[in-house]
């Protein structure tokens, strides 16, 4: 095995589930930025930060990253090394299964391994979210990570599995720049495709009626995006900013605290 974990940064996750949230109606896609540790054979993936990819055919049981979007997310990660000194590259993609299993398809499995040809260490994630408990009766969140493996004996042709990969998800207290740079283009991306969507509905020989219909739809869908995701997305920002708030106070009340036991500590012991 290439990749004997992952490792995922909390605030590159969040993105990730926020991304995957946007949408119940088909599924969502991006890569992974991060790094892959080489100290011993079974190698470690670091995922820092994610981009998310804007979807030029939406389906609702398939996702596909052009070249195109695979050498912007290489330039990205290559930007990214250099701003954070740490040697960057596209580690991985993810993308989410609405309302079904979160196992990869055969479809996935298929290109997983079209990944793995360029790089063994790429890995798959996939968010399954819009699933109800049975019990309980509450939507929950699944997440898994995979790659693809050859099950076929030697000479015969080839029949890929996904294997599993353990997926730890590492806590940290701040969001970095690179993931609220990425968290905050998500209202941009879905804008895009709705742009993209309506420009297609646009040509000669449509009729009034029709042409109103259509930018109808099209402000009513941008409206949408404001009221769902626009709203929700600033709701997370200012909590977010509280937060920092309220922590920066905390530490202005241990600094203080400390100083004060310093200044007791040297009043009780002079030199």
């Amino acid at each position: 095995m290439s990749v004997s974990s992952v490792h995922l940064a909390a605030d590159a996750y969040m993105v990730c589930l926020t991304h995957a949230l946007s949408t119940e109606r088909e599924e969502v896609m991006g890569l992974c930025i991060g790094e892959v540790s080489d100290v011993d054979p079974n190698r470690t993936v670091h995922i820092s930060a994610v981009i998310m990819l804007r979807r030029s055919d939406k389906r609702k049981d398939r996702v596909e990253i052009s070249p195109e979007q695979l050498s912007a997310a290489s330039t990205e990660a290559e930007r990214l090394a250099v701003q954070l000194n740490r040697p960057m590259r596209v580690v991985g993609w993810y993308h989410s299964h609405p309302h079904i299993t979160v196992w990869p398809s055969h479809v996935d499995v298929q290109t997983q391994q079209s990944y793995q040809f360029m790089d063994d260490c790429f890995v798959g994630l996939i968010f399954a979210v819009f699933n109800e408990d049975k019990a309980t009766k509450r939507h929950q969140v699944q997440v898994t990570c995979f790659q693809s493996i050859n099950q076929s004996p030697e000479g015969e042709p080839p029949m890929y599995e996904r294997i599993e990969i353990p997926l730890h998800i590492l806590p940290n207290d701040t969001m970095s720049r690179p993931c609220l740079e990425s968290l905050v283009e998500l209202p941009q991306i879905f804008s895009q495709e709705e742009q993209e969507a309506y420009s297609r509905t646009l040509g000669e020989g449509l009729d009034l009626t029709t042409c109103i219909h259509n930018g109808t739809v099209y402000m009513q869908s941008l409206s949408h995006l404001m009221e769902v995701l626009s709203g929700s997305l600033v709701q997370t920002l200012e909590n977010r900013v509280q937060y920092n708030k309220n922590k920066v106070k905390r530490l202005k009340e241990e600094k203080e605290q400390l100083e004060k036991e310093i200044e007791e500590f040297h009043q009780k012991n002079p030199k």
